[in-house]
């Protein structure tokens, strides 16, 4: 066993990554290449699968030499995915009808809106949000497919035909890598299509979004061997999956009821293990699979998903030239004692959890002729903090069960100053652990388990170790202050988007 491994894919937002690990959890080699971002159109985010499964090829490649190891350690192959986003294929051909439209992507707003109008009245709502925890929202794939359906030519008489298959990006890359087509419970559950209690696609969900069932993959669990690698480490099985945040979530060893995490990455999302509960948020939260271990039980999650956070640095970066890498923000940043009066609401794509208001766009308030680059920031920063305070307000008041600390991952956890203003502002420590690519560990360890790699969670939680911690020190008025103008500032971010504007 010692001179096995285990593989992981990791299809983030902006880059796919291969990482290769061993028995400690220890990264041995690495491979990455970023994503194309395609922008067609305000509000438009897609990527080119073709791209992702030509990139995915190569980073595997890459981590595998550089881990110095033969292909034939590799044990197993585990995939963490972005979730909603969406992409329809040829079943024959196997080219994608269109690319694939990202989680971002707010295109489908108009079709959100017609379908919540619900003009015959046939529908219940609230159906829809206690079969799959989840609210109509664009950010879910449903309305995507949808989207292709109607708009690229031929896409329903080809589905008609049984010609095309969707999925999320698991999906496509497992297909690619075995010609199996199927997902695992946590993709699934981020579609609007599944049932969290039957854990089956919803008929009379299929019929209102007038999606066929013909063109989904089958629902299997988390950790079991789904199909045998062909083209890349050909025999290797492919033997986890896991919807990235819950990916994260377990790498975190968060596995029982109480136990959560935060990612910084792109957006920021916040996941609370209910365990074998579903629990239905009355706060703006969303419930979801946290995870399905083969046959045993599932385990349930709340999860509060904020659209920009990572991407809000790189937006300073790329649109207003104010830092030349994402690395130079925490100098800026702390090269002011605060943030100068200024609050900034990056509502880019509409605000996410709890708010679920599409309504809203960015805003930088509290500008007087005193604030400079470093005071915006600092408020880019404090914005991050500020909004997982607000999820974290959300879970607490959900479940009754404050959180005593939250484990955090992603690539903005390095940022010092962000974690301390992150414990200050939660009033609760902030934990980074040793390992911190725990998305692609947590595929890692889906897929260890189901070929004997690891012999269980308990095991897996062993090999947990924190690295750092911040403890609060804001005081509970200053705290309070802090947030009392935050949300005057998220006021001001409310019903901005003008129908008529072509930029909405």
């Amino acid at each position: 066993m010692s001179d096995s491994y285990v593989l992981a894919i990791d299809n983030g937002t902006t880059s796919t990554r291969a990482i290769v690990f061993d028995r400690m959890g220890n990264k041995c080699g690495t491979g990455q290449l970023e994503t194309t971002q395609i922008f067609p159109h305000s509000g438009w985010v897609e990527h080119d699968p073709q791209e992702i499964w030509a990139n995915t090829k190569k980073v595997i490649e890459f981590a595998v030499e550089d881990a110095g190891v033969k292909p034939e350690q590799i044990r197993a192959i585990g995939i963490t995915n972005q979730r909603e986003t969406t992409v329809i294929w040829d079943k024959e051909t196997g080219l994608p009808l269109y690319n694939a439209i990202v989680w971002q992507d707010t295109r489908t707003q108009q079709l959100v809106d017609r379908l919540a109008a619900n003009a015959d009245g046939s529908f219940d709502f609230n159906k829809l949000k206690e079969k799959t925890g989840l609210p109509l929202a664009s950010y879910f794939s449903a309305t995507k497919i949808m989207w292709i359906f109607e708009n690229v030519p031929h896409a329903r008489k080809l589905a008609a035909h049984n010609k095309l298959a969707f999925g999320t990006i698991d999906s496509w890359l497992l297909w690619n890598l075995t010609g199996v087509h199927a997902t695992d419970v946590t993709n699934a559950s981020r579609t609007l299509l599944m049932n969290l209690h039957t854990l089956e696609w919803d008929a009379e969900l299929l019929r209102f979004f007038d999606i066929p069932q013909e063109i989904l993959p089958e629902i299997k669990s988390s950790s079991e061997i789904y199909g045998i690698s062909q083209e890349v480490l050909p025999g290797v099985p492919v033997s986890g999956i896991l919807g990235d945040q819950q990916a994260a979530t377990f790498g975190q060893a968060a596995f029982s009821s109480g136990e959560a995490k935060n990612t910084y990455g792109t957006g920021n999302f916040l996941i609370f293990n209910t365990g074998h509960d579903i629990v239905h948020s009355r706060n703006g939260l969303l419930t979801t699979v946290a995870y399905k271990l083969g046959e045993q039980p599932p385990n349930y999650a709340l999860e509060g998903s904020i659209a920009v956070t990572g991407s809000l640095i790189q937006w300073l970066r790329d649109n207003l030239g104010i830092i030349s890498s994402a690395s130079e923000i925490e100098e800026l940043a702390a090269s002011v004692e605060d943030n100068g009066g200024a609050y900034f609401v990056p509502a880019f794509s509409g605000l996410f959890a709890p708010h679920w208001r599409p309504d809203a766009r960015g805003v930088i308030v509290g500008l007087t002729r005193y604030v400079n680059k470093a005071h915006i920031a600092r408020a880019a920063l404090e914005a991050v903090a500020f909004q997982t305070r607000e999820v974290l307000d959300a879970t607490n008041a959900d479940t009754g069960l404050p959180l005593k600390e939250v484990r955090v991952d992603g690539g903005m956890i390095a940022n010092n100053l962000l974690m301390q203003f992150q414990a200050d502002i939660l009033g609760v420590p902030v934990v980074r652990p040793v390992i911190a690519e725990t998305t692609a560990l947590g595929a890692a360890y889906a897929a260890g388990l189901a070929v004997g790699y690891w012999q269980s969670t308990d095991e897996l939680r062993s090999l947990w170790q924190e690295q750092s911690r911040w403890e609060p020190r804001f005081s509970e008025e200053e705290r309070s202050r802090r947030l009392r103008v935050w949300n005057k500032a998220v006021e001001k971010s409310l019903n901005w988007v003008d129908i008529d504007s072509p930029q909405n």
